[in-house]
């Protein structure tokens, strides 16, 4: 197998995508990517002079984090690695990536919203299975 995108999010179910892809996934080179949605992340200071910029600054820090922890993680277990942040909606932008790189599968956490959270709030696993060119594997 080529390589492995995960998406992570922050999330414990990115957490265990993580753990899974890299403890059972037969593959050598593992792609981290970190979604930044501007549209579901900023809310706090709305029309405040900056704060949009304060909040983006403030989440690439802990994106860098994020990744930087996960890398760790991947490479003990002894394969290359890869990270990426893009900004946009992260159903998409993992799509896109995963068509216009060298990408062989995803493996990505579910949040087992359902009903009418479900619904309301959509599901970024749910859109990626249904439009993504390679199989995805999603972790409960």
């Amino acid at each position: 197998m080529g390589s492995v995108l995960i998406p992570l999010d922050g999330s414990e179910q990115s957490d265990r995508a993580l753990a899974h892809a890299t403890e059972t996934i037969p593959t050598k080179s593992v792609t981290l990517m970190t979604v930044i949605d501007p549209s579901s992340g900023f809310s706090t200071g709305a029309g405040t002079p900056g704060a949009a910029e304060v909040w983006y600054e403030s989440e690439k820090k802990r994106v860098k984090v994020r990744l930087s922890n996960a890398r760790e993680q991947v490479e003990t277990a002894g394969l290359e690695v890869e990270t990426v942040v893009e900004t946009g909606r992260p159903a998409p932008a993992i799509v896109e990536y995963a068509t216009t790189h060298d990408i062989d599968q995803i493996v990505m956490g579910s949040h087992g919203r359902k009903g009418v959270s479900r619904l309301l709030l959509g599901s970024v696993a749910e859109a990626v299975v249904r439009r993504s060119p390679v199989p995805v594997t999603v972790v409960p």
